[in-house]
C-alpha cells in the first residue's frame, strides 16, 4: 500500500496518510497543490508551506461531527481541481476520516451514493474505511441530496437534535433544549400530510402522519405494534419541559391519558426499541385520513404551535 494513492476518475485527487507529506517527490510528481488534514493534532508547519491548507480538527470516533465540515472541504478541493493541481485528502493513517472527507466530495459532485463513491475510493486505496458513525453521516447526506448549506438543512438539523438528545441521556438527564418539530420550517416541496391522529374521546387533533417516527417491527414479531411514535410537538411543551425522564401525555383539550413518554427510549410491543420514546397509545387515538387538502392548509400539513384544525387549543 503506497502512503498516497490516487482515486480513479476524473479527478486529480489524491487521499493519504499523515506520513505521505513526506513523500515530497511522490506529492511534486502527483502535482499536488492543496491539502486537506482531518485530524486532531499538533501538525509541522513546515510539511505544509508549499501547499494551500485547509484542517478539519476531528478525532477518529463515531460521535464526532464530520457532517458540518462537507461544506468547506467540498469547496476547497474543487478550488484545489479549479486551479490545476491535484489535491491530497490525508488523516493519520488515510483510511476513515480522509475516506469519509473525499467520499462526501464524490457524492456531492457526481450525485452517487455513498457506497459508489466509497467504492470508488477503494479501486484506489482499498484500506479505507470509514468509522461507523461517518458512514452513518454520509448516508445522512445523501438523504439530505448533499446540500451546499448543511447546517440549514431539516434533516441535519434533526440528527444535530438527536445526538444533543443522547448526549443528555448519557448524563442521565432530560434534554434541556427541545425541538418541537411543529415549530420548524416546512421543507419545501413536503408531500401533503396523509392523516390526522385525533383524540378518540374529544376529537382534537394531536399530530398529522408528518409527525410520525416511522420504524419497522422486528423480524417474527408475534404482535403488531400498539403506539404511534411521535415528534415532540408544541401540544406536550408543558409536560417535556419539566425535565423529567418520563410522563404522560394528556389530551390538551379533554385531558384525556392519551399516551406516554421515555426520553431514554421505549420499546414498541413489536419489539422495536425508539429512542427517544413519545408515543400516543393506538387505543386512545383515531387515525383520520386527509383528502384534496392543498398544500399549505393547516390542517393538512402542519399544525401550528398549540393550535387543532378545528380552533381549539
Amino acid at each position: 500500500m503506497a502512503l498516497l494513492d490516487r482515486i480513479p476518475g476524473d479527478d486529480n485527487i489524491y487521499i493519504g496518510g499523515i506520513f505521505s507529506l513526506r513523500r515530497r517527490e511522490a506529492l511534486k510528481e502527483a502535482n499536488i497543490t492543496h491539502v486537506v488534514s482531518v485530524l486532531r493534532m499538533p501538525l509541522e508547519e513546515a510539511l505544509f508551506q508549499p501547499y494551500k491548507h485547509h484542517v478539519v480538527e476531528v478525532d477518529d470516533i463515531e460521535d464526532e461531527n464530520l457532517l458540518e465540515h462537507f461544506e468547506a472541504t467540498n469547496k476547497f478541493i474543487q478550488d484545489g481541481l479549479d486551479a490545476g493541481g491535484g489535491v491530497l485528502v490525508h488523516c493519520a493513517m488515510g483510511k476513515s476520516r480522509s475516506a469519509t472527507c473525499a467520499a462526501a466530495f464524490l457524492m456531492a459532485k457526481y450525485h452517487i451514493s455513498p457506497y459508489e463513491a466509497l467504492g470508488q475510493i477503494r479501486r484506489g486505496r482499498p484500506m479505507c474505511e470509514p468509522n461507523q458513525g461517518f458512514m452513518a453521516q454520509l448516508e445522512i447526506y445523501d438523504k439530505m441530496n448533499t446540500p451546499e448549506n448543511v447546517a440549514e438543512n431539516p434533516i441535519y438539523q434533526r440528527w444535530l437534535y438527536k445526538k444533543e438528545v443522547e448526549l443528555s441521556l448519557a448524563s442521565g438527564r432530560a434534554p434541556e433544549d427541545i425541538r418541537f418539530e411543529d415549530e420548524q420550517t416546512p421543507k419545501e416541496g413536503e408531500d401533503p400530510a396523509q392523516f390526522d391522529l385525533r383524540c378518540r374521546k374529544c376529537r382534537r387533533a394531536l399530530a398529522t402522519s408528518h409527525f410520525v417516527v416511522a420504524h419497522e417491527p422486528k423480524s417474527g414479531a408475534a404482535t403488531s405494534c400498539a403506539h404511534y411514535f411521535l415528534d415532540p410537538l408544541s401540544w406536550m411543551r408543558s409536560e417535556l419541559e419539566q425535565g423529567k425522564l418520563d410522563g404522560r401525555l394528556e389530551c390538551p383539550k379533554c385531558k384525556t391519558n392519551v399516551g406516554k413518554y421515555a426520553w431514554q427510549g421505549m420499546q414498541c410491543s413489536c419489539g422495536e426499541w425508539i429512542v427517544p420514546g413519545i408515543s400516543l397509545a393506538r387505543g386512545r387515538v383515531d387515525e383520520a385520513k386527509i383528502r384534496n387538502i392543498p398544500a399549505g392548509a393547516v390542517g393538512g400539513i402542519r399544525l401550528p404551535p398549540g393550535a387543532s384544525k378545528d380552533g381549539h387549543s
